[in-house]
């Protein structure tokens, strides 16, 4: 696999370099031919210019990326940009741009929209974030995704971008809807334990290898709704690090004969000191 990332940094930013330069320069090397994995890093002043001009860039250019299936845009530690200050923009036409693609990941979620949010290919579509705009939920739930096998959302929290509910979640997973998913993501998360008891007997989980409600607020009452369920023990792995479960609830899960992370115990706090793990 061929892997290049990109990257305006404060120097090249202040001196005038753009990352459509570094788009088009790309596109016009013997590179871009052979290009499988490309990842879009801080574009220059993320804070304040959006990704709108690197998507009309690569949609432009999108000839020149003939093998081009893994694409990352917002690829940022927080001493480049905090996450929520990462501005996106609509990245629908990505998806319409590159009809081969398998693999979307964004960071940030800031102006971020998914129209048209449909592809015959993609297999996996990540959003790294500290709180998802229920539209983009809303996008993704009724949108057309029938190759999807791993579906990976950082669901926030309301100050910094997360404004829906349970509803909103879940309808993500109505039956039919993801008919290849096999790894479904549903983390870091202000409504951990709301959506492990939803899940806890969901049909969905018939059809994953993976459940991975890691990084949230979940507690002894999410994690006991989990521990209950005989649709939980047939998966393969069940990922729940960075948790607010007790001492023996942790316990009674590794004595539980599952495949399952309770790694990165927070210590137990009142429902209102309690913070995902990305919320800065």
């Amino acid at each position: 696999m061929s892997e290049i990332k990109l990257v305006i940094d404060y120097e090249a930013y202040e001196s005038g370099k753009t990352m459509t330069e570094g788009l088009e320069q790309l596109a016009a090397s013997s590179q871009s031919q052979e290009l499988t994995r490309l990842v879009i890093g801080d574009w220059g002043g993320s804070y304040e210019n959006d990704s709108s001009e690197i998507v009309a860039t690569l949609i432009r250019l999108k000839d020149q990326f003939p093998k081009l299936r893994e694409l990352f845009i917002g690829d940022m530690e927080f001493d480049e940009c905090e996450v929520s200050w990462i501005m996106q923009s609509n990245l629908g036409p990505i998806l319409d741009a590159f009809p081969e693609l398998t693999s979307l990941t964004i960071k940030g979620s800031t102006g971020l929209e998914l129209d048209p949010a449909r592809h015959d290919k993609l297999e996996e579509l990540i959003i790294i974030c500290g709180g998802l705009d229920k539209q983009v939920l809303s996008a993704i739930s009724e949108g057309h995704f029938p190759s999807l096998k791993k579906l990976e959302l950082y669901l926030g929290v309301e100050d910094y971008g997360f404004n829906g509910t349970l509803d909103d979640v879940m309808k993500l997973i109505e039956p039919g809807r993801f008919p290849q998913l096999r790894y479904l993501g549903l983390k870091d998360s202000i409504i951990q334990d709301e959506i492990a008891i939803a899940i806890a007997e969901h049909p969905i989980l018939e059809q994953l290898h993976t459940l991975d409600l890691s990084l949230g607020v979940l507690t002894d009452k999410g994690g006991e709704a989990l521990l209950q369920s005989e649709k939980i023990r047939k998966l393969e792995f069940l990922d729940l690090k960075y948790h607010y479960m007790s001492d023996k609830m942790v316990n009674r899960w590794k004595k539980s004969g599952l495949n399952v992370d309770v790694s990165e115990q927070q210590e137990e706090e009142e429902e209102e000191y309690r913070y995902p793990f990305l919320t800065e």
